[in-house]
């Protein structure tokens, strides 16, 4: 008993000492990504080409995302509502939930899932070649040349992916709000508006800009610290949803504390 007791303690220090070495890691990887992201020359036209491939190819996802999302909170705040008598204020209820949580959270992970995977997948193979070495060996900074394009292309590009998937969502309200509970869409749309002030929307944006810089910094990480093996690949690939996902809720609650606590 004492034994099994004793290797438990051991795993678990084991455990936190691993955790804190890796959030080290991290905290150096982001200080030396940021600082790459600002400072001369600029990778313009592979951050374009980033741009390109997680904006407009994520496109399809984000869409059926906020369309979903949009079908679904009419649904179920009709039934709330109905109890009230004010189903005819549909709106309200939908405009802010979508612009203050769900646009940005589901529309991040969403992307995270499909791109941030897919960055993370592409440098764990580069690593594993090799390629990444041989950055090091010409003389290149792997760095600015891999990491930062895509970690200001995913900072970029998350804030109008959201901005898309809300405007989707606000339309698949509208759909259930005219066709189940014959709401007139000029009075639905008034209402979405009357809560769409400039903190809700501002928020909503910041919210996603900081979902999309840890979506690059946590891809972009899980792929470069790969070992020798191919299994890692897959590993890595996994580690960077997982990671990426956990990180935005984290941070969902710490931006909505923040925001509440001053705008909201």
């Amino acid at each position: 008993m004492k034994t099994r007791i004793y290797q438990t303690a051991v795993s678990a220090g084991e455990g936190v000492q691993k955790f804190i070495r890796e959030a080290g890691e991290m905290a150096v990887f982001t200080k030396t990504a940021v600082w790459s992201a600002f400072s001369p020359p600029y990778k313009r036209s592979i951050t374009r080409r980033q741009m390109d491939e997680i904006g407009v190819g994520s496109l399809p996802v984000v869409t059926l995302t906020g369309l979903f999302m949009g079908l679904v909170l009419a649904l179920q705040g009709i039934v709330e509502l109905r109890n009230l008598g004010a189903t005819t204020y549909l709106g309200r209820p939908v405009g802010t939930t979508v612009i203050r949580e769900l646009g940005p959270v589901l529309s991040s992970i969403m992307v995270a899932a499909r791109s941030g995977s897919a960055i993370a997948a592409e440098l764990a193979s580069m690593s594993l070649g090799e390629q990444i070495d041989a950055l090091r060996a010409e003389g290149s900074d792997p760095v600015k040349k891999l990491v930062e394009p895509r970690l200001v292309a995913c900072t970029l590009m998350m804030p109008v992916l959201t901005t898309l998937c809300d405007a989707v969502a606000f339309l698949g309200a509208l759909v259930i709000a005219t066709q189940v509970v014959q709401i007139s869409a000029a009075f639905y749309w008034d209402s979405v508006f009357e809560v769409l002030t400039p903190a809700f929307i501002w928020g909503g944006l910041a919210k996603s800009t900081a979902f999309g810089f840890v979506i690059g910094i946590v891809s972009c990480y899980c792929g470069m610290r790969i070992g020798s093996s191919a299994a890692n690949v897959g590993v890595a690939t996994t580690r960077a949803v997982v990671m990426a996902a956990i990180s935005i809720l984290a941070l969902d609650f710490l931006l909505t504390k923040l925001f509440t606590a001053t705008c909201w």
